[in-house]
């Protein structure tokens, strides 16, 4: 076997890590910041659930009925700057969503990798600890054969 097998601690398996990493990156930031505008406005499964067995005017607040909806309340961070899909300032629904997209993406990969860089193996040798164990075989093979 020849000595010119990329792995993923040589330089050219860490190339393609890299790569592998940052075109995944602008995928989710082109998905974020241009197809998450696309979505639906509608209410979702979780609110259109909340919402049966109520009646609603014009200005969709609740008229009559039992539901699971009328029990709700204002989240406490309703009124934060990324709230409600968007971001609050910004008047145009796509560039105010997808700004949103793009940060929410953005936060998630600063967390994820500082969470691997932190938890990173510190020595190359960490992994490769020999362990010796001791096995009876004719006890192992005991157990086999009931």
């Amino acid at each position: 076997m020849s000595n010119d097998t990329p792995t993923t601690t040589g330089g050219r398996g860490r190339v393609r890590l890299a790569v592998f990493l940052v075109l995944g990156l602008l995928v989710s930031l082109l998905l974020a910041g241009v197809v998450s505008s696309a979505a639906s406005s509608q209410p979702d499964g979780l609110d259109a659930t909340a919402r049966e067995g109520c009646t609603f005017n014009a200005d969709d607040e609740i008229t009559g009925g039992n539901c699971v909806a009328k029990s709700a309340k204002e989240h406490d961070l309703g009124d934060s700057p990324l709230a409600d899909y968007g971001i609050r300032g910004i008047d145009n629904s796509f560039v105010s969503t997808g700004l949103s997209g793009v940060a929410g993406v953005l936060l998630v990969a600063a967390i994820g990798g500082g969470m691997f860089w932190a938890l990173r193996r510190r020595s190359p040798g960490a992994a490769d600890v020999d362990v010796d164990v001791d096995v009876d075989t004719e006890a192992a093979d005991a157990a086999r054969a009931r």
